[in-house]
């Protein structure tokens, strides 16, 4: 499951009215089927009275992919939840569109684009974001080191997460794999070899905004 993904930054909600009938949309990241199963659970519970409880989820682990129209016309909910996050690229995400009838059928054109409404009202609250597989890396400098070092890492690419200040300073960041050497060599350049820094293990990290 390496490399980069899209997904939703966190568990959100966002709701409308379509012709007198209440549509939620919930979305929540998820690293699991049994996360996913559990958020739909979860939101059963919460709107057991609700007409409908639509949900469909993408998972990076086994490439899974699962939704479920919950009573509503075949095609008209749960596929049209899927598409919407297929079509924005995200995985690793769990949708559900509760929706409360309101007395007024909305045929089978407007249940797909109420349902497609509310996942992507969804997916905007969560916030989508483009997970990076950073190496998580540290540096050990001197104080008069630490202006040069602190810098170059932007500059670089990376992003630091962590400063401490004992006898020396230590410096916690991450940074895309491909551009760690280009880090070391002008760490190297502009301190004579002294410094050199560690990769500790890797991990995902949203990208950083570039606007």
């Amino acid at each position: 499951m390496s490399g980069d993904y899209k997904t939703v930054k966190k568990e959100a909600k966002d709701e409308f009215v379509e012709r007198r009938s209440r549509f939620i949309g919930y979305v929540k990241p998820v690293s699991c089927e049994q996360e996913a199963i559990d958020f739909i659970n979860e939101k059963r519970s919460a709107h057991w009275d609700a007409t409908h409880n639509v949900y469909a989820y993408s998972l990076r682990e086994g490439n899974v992919t699962r939704y479920s129209d919950d009573g509503e016309p075949s095609g008209t909910a749960g596929m049209p939840v899927l598409d919407v996050i297929k079509k924005n690229g995200v995985t690793d995400v769990c949708v559900v569109v509760t929706r409360y009838f309101g007395g007024v059928l909305l045929g089978t054109g407007g249940l797909v684009r109420a349902y497609s409404r509310g996942a992507k009202t969804a997916l905007e609250a969560g916030e989508m974001v483009e997970m990076r597989l950073c190496s998580v890396c540290t540096l050990t400098c001197s104080y008069n080191q630490y202006g040069k070092a602190s810098s170059l890492i932007p500059e670089c690419g990376g992003v630091v997460d962590d400063t401490s200040f004992d006898a020396a300073v230590t410096l916690s960041f991450h940074i895309k794999p491909e551009r760690l050497g280009t880090l070391n060599r002008r760490l190297a350049e502009a301190t004579a070899g002294a410094i050199q820094a560690k990769c500790e293990r890797e991990d995902y990290f949203a990208a950083e905004p570039t606007a």
